[in-house]
């Protein structure tokens, strides 16, 4: 069993015995790809973890931007997490109904702002449902909250720096997508993008650093993935994925293991994969 961290990952067991503590406040960040056919937001309303808020990935976004949830302004981001009743010394447990898959988006996206007191359930509701423990429908109560953010970033690459990273090397990019979309093999599912990976990018699948109930691995099993793919974690890493959630994953991870030099590409394939100008590359490297 990994070790409860509050500012990276805590258990069940953990939260279960924290789940009256009156500074702690519970993020429900499910969020479903179109063809995964699941309504998060009904999910929540009809059973989430007791005093829990929904956190909607899309909507906490920077709706200027054409691409999908991209990191919002900063004044947004307080705004939101004001009505969510989300504030300075709160310590935040985020969670998502798939296990591990979103809730690492929005422990990246506090971080980003500068927020660290933050873990991701480990193993998510499907976990805690599967432990046999309380889950309720009510509304939470809510009392406005002031948050201070300091945007932190050296964590968010654009497009322009991971092209030159592509080239010159510098930093080891990672694709958090499944194998067969990272060689080109399968369609993309955001349509008009091209199919393939960035040039020199490796492909850690973030479902590989996963536990068969869900959770994380160990830190020398998840060093193991990113070796065998052939990632060189002396360097610094850019993290990728389809839109920037499951690259949160490979984040969290690194994160766990102690390599904190990472920073991911927001716009992420739905971004690359719509410039024609920009080279790709398929197959396993």
């Amino acid at each position: 069993m990994a070790f409860d961290d509050p500012r990276t990952l805590v258990s069940t067991g953990w939260l279960a015995d924290h789940l009256k503590d009156p500074d702690l406040r519970i993020l429900d960040a499910s969020w479903y790809l179109p063809d995964m056919a699941r309504d998060a937001l009904a999910e929540y309303h009809n059973a989430h973890i007791p005093g829990a808020r929904f956190f909607d990935i899309d909507e906490v976004s920077d709706h200027r931007s054409e691409l999908p949830h991209m990191v919002p302004p900063v004044e947004k981001f307080m705004s939101r997490m004001r009505k969510l009743g989300v504030g300075d010394g709160h310590q935040i447990v985020v969670y998502d109904g798939a296990g591990l898959f979103s809730a690492a988006r929005v422990w990246w996206l506090f971080r980003l702002m500068g927020k660290t007191d933050i873990a991701v359930l480990d193993g998510g509701f499907p976990k805690w449902q599967a432990e046999g423990r309380t889950i309720e429908d009510l509304p939470p109560i809510v009392r406005d909250r002031h948050m201070t953010v300091t945007r932190q970033n050296q964590m968010v690459k654009d497009v322009t720096q991971v092209a030159s990273a592509s080239k010159l090397g510098d930093y080891v990019i990672v694709d958090a997508r499944a194998p067969e979309r990272f060689r080109g093999d399968a369609p993309e599912p955001r349509e008009g993008l091209r199919s393939g990976h960035i040039p020199n990018a490796r492909n850690v699948f973030y479902r590989d650093l996963l536990a068969p109930d869900g959770t994380l691995k160990s830190n020398d099993a998840m060093a193991e993935v990113f070796r065998k793919a052939g990632v060189d974690l002396s360097k610094p890493a850019i993290l990728s994925c389809g839109s920037g959630v499951t690259a949160s994953v490979l984040a969290l991870a690194m994160e766990r293991m102690g390599k904190f030099d990472h920073a991911i590409y927001d716009g992420s394939w739905s971004e690359w994969g719509t410039f024609h100008d920009l080279p790709i590359a398929t197959g396993d490297a």
